[in-house]
């Protein structure tokens, strides 16, 4: 009897850990929001690490973040390293191209709680008298994360994050 179920846990692992191995490599999660404002007011907001961080949700999610700003104020270059609890982890950001008024692209390396390496991207797309922000982030998925990701749907949960980030980023530039 035991032996049956030691085989039976042996299979179920062998079994997660190849379906596993069959989930895609790299990963990539974007959300949209319709702000009524122009790209001229939000470029700003995004492009400024410093005003980024004023409807950033990580920044909202620790409270007693710590953080260093590095680099010029805006534009490639600009970086800021933080730490913060288990919601927000340790690592850094840096934007890497700006391209006025319609897309800022950063590079987010983080350290802790998993290591990983990704791109962040924003374009602004002016749409009437509002304009479509697309927050997306894209890198790759290693064994660990894939195997994390059959337990967890990771797009829902930095979905999440985006999706909230972008309503107080839309509430701050719509406040303007």
């Amino acid at each position: 009897m035991i032996k049956t179920l030691a085989l039976i846990a042996v299979a179920a692992i062998g079994a997660l850990l190849i379906f596993a191995a069959t989930r895609p490599d790299t990963f990539r999660v974007q959300r949209s929001a319709s702000i009524k404002a122009a790209p001229d007011t939000l470029y700003p907001l995004i492009n400024d690490l410093r005003q980024f961080n004023t409807w950033n949700p990580y920044e909202k999610k620790d409270p007693a973040i710590k953080g260093s700003y590095r680099g010029p104020a805006s534009g490639p270059g600009a970086g800021y390293d933080f730490q913060g609890n288990k919601d927000v982890g340790k690592g850094s950001i840096e934007i890497v191209e700006s391209s006025p008024p319609g897309k800022v692209t950063m590079k987010l390396d983080m350290l802790e709680p998993f290591e990983g390496h990704n791109v962040v991207e924003f374009s602004l797309a002016p749409r009437g008298d509002a304009t479509e922000v697309t927050w997306a982030m894209h890198g790759p998925s290693p064994f660990v994360a894939r195997l994390v990701g059959v337990f967890l749907n990771m797009d829902r949960m930095i979905g999440r994050d985006f999706e909230a980030g972008l309503a107080n980023l839309k509430a701050r530039a719509e406040r303007a």
